[in-house]
């Protein structure tokens, strides 16, 4: 058994280049089933049933995993198999049939785009800090891209002929997103004037957007640079840096966008994850059917 779990982080590390978090993640969850297979008396993973899933996913209910945390327990061994038959180490799957357990689907919060011109408007873009901020909120928004995807750009990955972004995301998947004239307007202001004052000492190694020492920004310092921000203008909806890609995908769609075209956009693998804005475009027009139709 750990000849197989130390193939597949391998496998997980160096050819799914996945991030350190996605693959303790997956670990963890690999190898307590595992432990549970041994438990159960059974010496390899080639020789568990569905039924010991099933009852694995009725002792994770037990001890109090939610359903969310069973879900992706499920996902964890699905995706184990699916190697160890890619390795032609096994041919068959115990988990094939199982259905993963029903999962409450929470709609994120969005910022309607009033608010978002309030928040790009707060930055003091005399400073080389509040340009920086500006043209790092400006991109966010444009584009729908993750903060992590924000922080990690580099010089080159703004093409500005053709309005397009290049993102490495999840995975380190490629994709070209396009990027409004707007935020490539802050971008070239923070690149001719802030960037390199902040780049005296030459840290940046390439990367777009410098903390005060010269190096990439991290998830931390950009929020509590949104805080700041939001507590200027006094929103005080539940807002966190994913906010901003949420409303991006959110007013494409109130706007007409085509779901396949967002979905690319967000770089999503799967359409069902996209989905969950046509949810939330329905509940904004509700709203505003209520609130605006005489008799609503």
């Amino acid at each position: 058994m750990e000849d197989l779990f130390q193939q597949y982080k391998s496998f997980l590390i160096f050819e799914q280049n996945l991030s350190s978090n996605s693959v303790d993640a997956y670990s963890r969850d690999i190898l307590r089933y595992l432990n549970y297979l041994k438990a159960a008396g059974i010496k390899s993973p080639l020789e568990a049933t569905p039924k010991h899933i099933s009852r694995l996913i009725q002792a994770l209910s037990e001890i109090g995993l939610s359903a969310n945390s069973v879900a992706r327990n499920i996902s964890s061994i699905r995706g184990f198999y699916r190697f160890l038959i890619g390795e032609n180490i096994c041919d068959n799957d115990p988990t094939q049939n199982i259905d993963r357990p029903k999962t409450a689907r929470y709609l994120p919060s969005v910022l309607t785009y009033e608010e978002i011109k309030l928040i790009l408007s707060v930055p003091d873009t005399a400073t080389s800090l509040g340009l920086r901020n500006r043209a790092m909120l400006e991109t966010i928004y444009a584009s729908g891209l993750r903060v992590s995807e924000v922080l990690s750009l580099e010089l080159q990955s703004i093409y500005f002929d053709q309005n397009i972004v290049r993102v490495f995301g999840k995975g380190r998947k490629e994709r070209l997103v396009p990027i409004s004239d707007s935020a490539l307007h802050w971008i070239k202001k923070y690149l001719d004037t802030a960037r390199p004052l902040l780049d005296k000492k030459k840290r940046s190694e390439g990367i777009l957007f410098l903390s005060v020492r010269g190096t990439a920004m991290s998830r931390m310092g950009f929020w509590k640079m949104l805080d700041q921000c939001l507590k200027e203008v006094g929103i005080n909806k539940q807002i966190h840096p994913h906010t901003f890609r949420h409303s991006f995908a959110t007013h494409l769609l109130e706007n007409g966008a085509d779901l396949r075209a967002v979905q690319e956009m967000l770089g999503h693998a799967d359409i069902s994850t996209t989905q969950i804005y046509t949810h939330l475009d329905r509940t904004y027009l509700q709203q505003e059917y209520k609130t605006y139709h005489p008799r609503g």
